[in-house]
């Protein structure tokens, strides 16, 4: 029950920051995430690369198993 108030609390300090009548912070949040976008998507690109390089090995290391299993 704690984490859950907490929580909350976190939110509605966040959200009162970023508002224009709270402390204005929106357009610094703003910016932050235009710049960190870009930054976002190579690293999501590059686990991707890597996942499906994983997979194609591993086709390949199945495939060599199953032909060998037949032998």
């Amino acid at each position: 029950m704690k984490s859950i108030l907490i929580g909350i609390i976190i939110l509605a300090a966040a959200l009162f920051a970023m508002l224009p009548c709270g402390l204005g912070w929106g357009v610094d949040v703003l910016l932050f995430l235009r710049g960190f976008s870009p930054v976002f998507a190579i690293i999501v690109g590059l686990v991707v690369l890597f996942v499906g390089i994983a997979d194609i090995k591993d086709r390949r290391d199945a495939k060599k198993e199953e032909e060998e299993g037949n032998r």
